[in-house]
């Protein structure tokens, strides 16, 4: 399949200039391959181009302008409809190709994957669960259990927190009023 672009090469029009730049600018950055094909040097590609735009794609004047996208024989669209496909994020479908692995346009693809790869992830029987729970003995013959070792393997030394003596309960805390500092 040849991504075919009828442009004019010669226009007086500044905004079918930028138009065709936008376009081909485009698929040369995404690497999509694809063909000039000049109406204004070549009478034969705007006699095709003009006989392959719809009818219900052609301006009210009858004349198809550039640029003008196809898919070989099949008719994708104009500025416009490749605009809006671009800023839909689905290029690719417009062009009518497969989006490479990656893209913008896999994204909704990939995340419905995703959530049936999670309907489908197996569930851990009761004895397994059962299990986990089970107390472990310790080196000391003290039964520790399993959540209770891994937290005390996530505390540092740094982190451990130290006991709370009899001295510091008694102690009150200390108010704004007794920080204050008598100046006279």
């Amino acid at each position: 399949m040849v991504i075919k672009v009828f442009i004019a090469t010669q226009s007086g029009s500044t905004a079918i200039k930028k138009k065709q730049q936008d376009v081909l600018g485009f698929l040369e950055a995404n690497k999509i391959d694809f063909k000039e094909m000049d109406i204004a040097a070549n009478e034969d590609n705007r006699k095709w181009m003009r006989g392959n735009v719809p009818g219900e794609n052609r301006p009210q004047n009858g004349i198809p302008l550039p640029p003008q996208i196809f898919n070989d024989e099949l008719y994708c669209g104009d500025f416009d409809a490749f605009f809006n496909a671009k800023e839909d994020n689905g290029v690719y479908a417009f062009l009518g190709l497969t989006p490479p692995p990656g893209s913008k346009e896999n994204v909704g693809e990939n995340e419905a994957e995703k959530d049936k790869e999670s309907a489908h992830q197996t569930v851990e029987p009761e004895e397994a669960v059962e299990e986990s729970l089970k107390p472990e003995s310790s080196p000391e013959g003290e039964y520790v259990e399993k959540e209770d070792e891994e937290e005390a393997e996530s505390v540092t030394e740094d982190e451990e927190q130290q006991p709370v003596t009899e001295e510091e309960e008694d102690e009150e805390p200390v108010t704004e009023d007794e920080d204050e500092v008598d100046e006279s």
